[in-house]
């Protein structure tokens, strides 16, 4: 993680197979339809580390990875279109947005998404190192690949992303904003060592340890 984020911010539904699998769910109440607008979560400060850092894993619940892409703001973002999103766009990172299990999608995944450690930042790159329009990202857990997120797959690629996030919620300069997940099905397990690969911008490798069961 080269420089600690001011925010980190992420896409809970920009992934075209995770919404999809949700299709009949968004017809019954409260939702009515499929949301219009991004969807969002927040990984608090406490969710952060880098590379080499452990995964706590706990014993109760099933953790599993989430390989995305997050772009880091260089510039104020607010209610910019999407012509002009990418030139707010500092680089890009490799993240393991890390995760329990998600069984409603009605109220905030705090309790799911905001455990210790839950979310390894990697090395990062400068924004004309890869095409954002153009990314595959691979999970691997014990070096077997198990996930690939592909930008194809995204529902609103990068540049659509900023700016309709930007309509409600201001991105400020040193944000994190993880652009899409795919539905879960990497699950960890204490022991394994869990990888997130992007061409261009570099490898990221945790070990997953047991949580410390509180005293």
């Amino acid at each position: 993680m080269e420089q600690r984020p001011a925010a980190v911010y992420g896409a809970a539904l920009n992934h075209r197979r995770l919404q999809q699998a949700l299709a009949a769910d968004f017809e019954q109440p409260p939702y009515q339809g499929p949301p219009r607008a991004p969807v969002l979560f927040v990984k608090p400060r406490n969710t952060l580390s880098a590379a080499g850092a452990p995964i706590p894993c706990p014993a109760s619940d099933a953790v599993y990875a989430g390989g995305a892409l997050a772009v880091r703001i260089a510039r104020d973002a607010c209610r910019v279109n999407a012509a002009d999103a990418l030139s707010h766009v500092g680089g890009y990172a490799v993240v393991n947005e890390v995760s329990l299990a998600e069984t409603s999608f009605y109220r905030p995944a705090i309790q799911a998404k905001c455990r210790d450690g839950f979310c390894p930042i990697g090395p990062e790159a400068g924004p004309d190192v890869i095409d954002p329009q153009r990314v595959q990202v691979r999970t691997y857990v014990n070096g077997a690949l198990v996930e690939t997120n592909d930008s194809a797959d995204w529902l609103r690629g990068v540049a659509q992303l900023i700016a309709d996030v930007s309509q409600f919620l201001t991105l400020y300069a040193g944000d994190l904003l993880i652009v899409a997940t795919p539905p879960r099905g990497a699950r960890l397990r204490p022991g394994d060592t869990v990888a997130v690969e992007i061409d261009g911008i570099g490898r990221l490798e945790n070990i997953v340890t047991a949580e410390e069961e509180p005293r």
